[in-house]
């Protein structure tokens, strides 16, 4: 069934689509439900390349380098445990998520970005306490935040 005006998934996480008159709404309602559930605010266990052996529905891992198994050819992407089942999802720029694991927040923009952590301020020929107290406070302040790893 289509419709002149819209493809039968959304654009950007690809989403089912409802139609006039379509049988079975509910299924598609309710993959819907689902792969919003796992996509707002979304938050990863941690990074894997083989999936876990006990996933809970609910869960999500971001896909590292190696995958296999049944998340081989799917590197870079989410894969979420919903009712059972693995959904995966390519990631946009612009999306972010938490790595439960690292305490760390990543963005994707032409791949998986994280913070590194800037060295503390060390030599010089004058010392400037101060500064360099304020430079390390700001710093633990991005770390606490997800910004930088701790």
């Amino acid at each position: 069934m289509t419709d002149p005006l819209y493809d039968s998934r959304s654009a950007r996480f690809d989403l089912p689509l409802l139609f006039a008159g379509q049988a079975q709404k509910e299924q598609f309602v309710n993959e819907v439900s689902c792969r919003l559930d796992a996509l707002v605010h979304l938050a990863v266990e941690c990074e894997l390349a083989v999936p876990p052996a006990s996933p809970q529905d609910g869960q999500a891992w971001l896909i590292a380098s190696g995958a296999s198994g049944d998340w081989s050819g799917r590197v870079g992407q989410i894969a979420a445990r919903q009712a059972g089942n693995w959904l995966y999802f390519a990631p946009r720029d612009g999306m972010r998520l938490l790595n439960r694991a690292s305490g760390q927040d990543l963005r994707f923009r032409d791949g998986w970005i994280a913070a590194t952590r800037p060295p503390n301020p060390t030599g010089g020929s004058i010392i400037d306490a101060e500064s360099r107290t304020s430079i390390a406070q700001i710093l633990a302040a991005l770390a606490a935040a997800g910004i930088l790893p701790s």
